[in-house]
C-alpha cells in the first residue's frame, strides 16, 4: 500500500506528545480498526481521509459551537460511510444494534 496511513493538520485526531489520544475505549477501537481495514485493503486510506474531510466540513458549517467538535464521532461517521459505500456494513443492521445497545438500561452488565 502506497497510501501513508496519516491525518493531519484539521483531519488530525486529538494529540498530546506525539501519542494519539482516546477518551473512551470505543475511539481507540474505531481509530484501531480504519488502520487495521485500509491496511488490509478493504479500502483506501484517501477514500477514508476524503469521507473525513467531508464529514468534518459538513460538522463546521452547521456547528453553533466549537467546544461541541466531537472528532472521534466525525471519524467514526468517515469509517461507517467508506464501509458502506464498500459494501462492507450493512446499515440497517448498524441502526438496529444501535437502537438495541441504547436500549440497555445503565450499569446493564454489571452485578452489584
Amino acid at each position: 500500500m502506497s497510501e501513508e496511513l496519516e491525518l493531519t493538520d484539521e483531519l488530525a485526531p486529538p494529540m498530546a506528545n506525539g501519542e494519539v489520544l482516546f477518551e473512551a475505549p470505543w475511539q481507540g477501537r474505531a481509530f484501531g480498526m480504519a488502520r487495521t481495514l485500509a491496511q488490509a485493503g478493504a479500502f483506501g486510506w484517501d477514500e477514508f481521509r476524503a469521507h473525513l474531510i467531508r464529514i468534518i466540513g459538513l460538522s463546521d458549517r452547521s456547528a453553533d459551537d466549537a467546544d461541541d467538535y466531537e472528532y472521534y464521532q466525525h471519524f467514526l461517521a468517515a469509517l461507517e460511510a467508506v464501509l458502506a459505500e464498500k459494501d462492507l456494513l450493512d446499515g440497517e443492521l448498524l441502526g438496529a444494534r444501535l437502537a438495541e445497545f441504547q436500549a440497555r438500561p445503565h450499569d446493564h452488565d454489571h452485578d452489584h
